[in-house]
Order: structure tokens, then sequence, then C-alpha cells
């Protein structure tokens, strides 16, 4: 990985002068969000902890400042553009060309949700839906480009965008000058080229940590030369790229000192973390930054570490997914399974020690059939909530106290 001291500045494709460009003519269109420390995350993590909170753009991630940039440097006359993403980059696109009378077609694949779909047609744009994988959908709106005359806008390799995401920095150490650390998820790598640039012109020095998730590490292995494989059901499906950009590539292996990985499970916990810390919803993607915090601790100690909280597009059914599995990790959920005889009373004698340990019963299985216990035997699974894993461990005590066999049902 690169180290001090940086390429010169004229030899790099984007530069502070690009960025601080792109920040003049974007800052008008955009929400200026803010940069916010988070005294509980500092603690917890042991550095000193700031986030920016790009979550709070019109469409909820920080993909505008690119595509908005790229927008207002077309000629006149465009036609209209193009771009494959069944993420925020269709978004962002499609919300601002609209906003400034620039027809958009955004190529989806056939699988993408009908949310996003509708979504992006909410903004204005002409939505295509074509093959299964995103390489097909971006195949597919190569070939309309020509066909139709339109302008294609890549989602990260493409020195604009680039510049436009680049400002996310720039306003970052306005805010918070003292910053020492920029952490920054790594899809394509926009957004760290762009974000690398600005700390490498900074008075002072400043590390530049690129964060991805352990089933894509695409970029590390671009820069390492490693061969891990890419491929999984992340949460963090906004970073989840197999092949990081050709102009990115070259710029994150001049100037970004580290890339590290996270796990799913760190993920999890960061979007669930953010939600009851900072009351701030966001996808896995806009959540990695803060994973990497919690994975990677002693890494980041005693530094001032700016963390951009990138997007907040997630489903709800994902997002509630989430937050009750990180409520089973940290013991306030829980499934007991309980062998219990087949007759009367039964139940009714284990609910009362849930009664005096003050546990709250939220659901109750009983299973008489599929069991290898003998015929008057039963098992019951007790979904429980408790007050924290102290809490749970007393409960499970005093079963064991009357006589009763019980387990958890754990998470994987």
């Amino acid at each position: 990985m690169a180290t001090h001291p940086r390429p010169a500045p004229e030899t790099l494709p984007v530069t502070l002068a690009d960025v601080q460009a792109a920040h003049a003519r974007i800052a008008d269109q955009i929400v200026r969000t803010p940069t916010f420390i988070s005294k509980t995350l500092s603690e917890l993590t042991g550095a000193t902890v700031y986030l920016k909170f790009e979550n709070l753009q019109f469409t909820a991630a920080y993909k505008e400042r690119g595509a908005l940039n790229t927008l207002l440097q077309l000629p006149a006359g465009t036609s209209g553009v193009i771009a494959a993403s069944a993420g925020n980059h269709a978004q962002g696109l499609a919300y601002h060309a609209n906003r400034l009378g620039i027809p958009a077609t955004i190529v989806m694949p056939t699988n993408t949700p009908t949310v996003k779909v509708t979504q992006t047609e909410g903004h204005g744009a002409t939505v295509v839906l074509f093959g299964d994988t995103f390489d097909a959908a971006y195949a597919h709106a190569r070939e309309l480009e020509g066909e139709r005359g339109l302008t294609f806008v890549h989602p990260f390799d493409d020195v604009r965008v680039i510049a436009g995401q680049g400002t996310c920095a720039i306003e970052m150490l306005q805010d918070v000058p003292s910053i020492d650390t920029f952490l920054t998820p790594i899809g394509g790598g926009g957004l760290i080229s762009g974000m690398a640039v600005v700390a490498a012109a900074a008075d002072h020095p400043i590390e530049v940590v690129g964060v991805e998730a352990e089933l894509f590490p695409s970029m590390f292995n671009r820069i390492n030369g490693t061969a891990m494989p890419c491929a999984g059901d992340t949460l963090a499906e906004g970073i989840a790229v197999k092949e990081p950009g050709g102009i990115t590539s070259g710029m994150v292996k001049a100037l970004v000192d580290d890339i590290v990985l996270v796990s799913e499970r760190n993920l999890e916990r960061a979007v669930s973390l953010l939600l009851q810390i900072e009351k701030t919803v966001v996808e896995g993607a806009g959540a990695a930054g803060l994973a990497a915090l919690l994975q990677h601790p002693e890494r980041f100690a005693g530094k001032t570490v700016g963390v951009v909280l990138c997007g907040g597009n997630i489903d709800t059914r994902l997002l509630a997914n989430v937050l009750l599995r990180d409520l089973a990790r940290s013991g306030r959920l829980a499934r007991l399974r309980i062998r219990l005889q087949d007759q009367p009373g039964a139940l009714f004698n284990v609910a009362r020690i849930f009664d005096a340990e003050r546990v709250n019963i939220i659901e109750i299985y009983h299973q008489r059939v599929f069991t290898t216990l003998p015929a008057k035997g039963l098992i019951t699974d007790v979904e429980c909530e408790t007050r924290d894993r102290a809490h749970l461990d007393r409960l499970i005590a005093a079963l064991r106290a009357g006589g009763y066999e019980v387990s958890t049902v754990e998470l994987a």
C-alpha cells in the first residue's frame, strides 16, 4: 500500500483543484450534510469518531455529488444520459438529471426489487430492465448508449464522478480540521479516491483507510495481488463490487494507506448501533466504517477518525431483521428450549418462573411429534425479552434450579 510521501499532484487524474471546483459547482444544489462527533461510539471504540451524515441527502446517499458534478459539465444539447445501476447511483443521477431537464435512462437487472425501480422512475428516469446480473445490465446500457446517442455516466470510474465524491472530504475538514484518519467504504473506489486527493493535500498528515466486506474484497485483491473470492449475500450490497475501476484502482494504489475487511456480523452490529445510538438509519455499506472500528479497534485507537455514513437506503424488512438479530446476540431477545412433561400445569409452572424473574414471554412453540423424546415428553421453545445478558443468565439459572432441562437456541 501507499505510504507518504505522496505522488506529485499533477500526476494524478483528479487533483485537489478538480475537487474544489466540483464543490463550488454543486454546493448550492445538494444538502450540506453535517459532521458530528459521536461521544458514545468514541467511548465504545477507543477512537474519537466523527460521522458525516450523507444519508441525509435527498436520495439518502452521497452518490448525488458525483452524478451532479458530471451532469453540470455535459455539453449543451446533450440528448440524454444513461447508466447501469440498481442502487444509489441510479437514484442520484435520475434525481438531478430530472431537475436539470436532462432525460435519463437507467438499465437495471430484471431481478431488481420493485421498490428501487419505482423510486428511480419517481425521479423521472426511464427504467429498462435487462438481464439477470449487473454485468448484463451494464453491457446493455453501453449498447443503448451508442444506439440512442446517449452519454454514459459511470458510477465510479470517471474523473468527474471522483471529484464530486471527494467533496465529502472538503466539508468534513471544514467542519473538523483535526481529523487525522479517513475511514471510507470501498465499492468501485470513487468515494475513497476523491477523499484521498483531499487528504493528500491537507496541511497535516491524514491517513486514508478503505473498508470492504469480507465477502467482496475486490479492491483489496487488486492492490495486494491476492485472489480471495468475491461472492456471497452481503448486507453491504452497495459496496459488493467484483471489479473495481481502472482509474480508481490507480488512485487507491497511489493514495490509500490501507484496506481493512469487515465481517457480516460487524456490519449488522454497526447498522444496529447507528440506529440505537445516533438515531439514524444507514444501509450496510453506509455502516462499513463503523464496522471497521468495531472489528479493528486497536488499529484506530487514539485517532481522530472521520467516517462517511454514505447511504441510508435499506429495505425496512431487512432492517427489522438486523435489529432483531442484534437484540438476540446481546441477550435482550432469546429463544429457550425447555424439556417438559406432557401433563396439565407443566407450562403454567414454567411461566411462573418467567414471571418471578420479570421476563416477558413473546412466543411459545410446542413440539410433541418431531422429537426424540418419549411419547409423554415434549419440547417447548419460548421466545422472551430480557434487559440484558445478565438478566437472561439469571432466568436460565432459575429454570435449571426448578429442575428443568434448558438450552438456548443460538444464532448462526
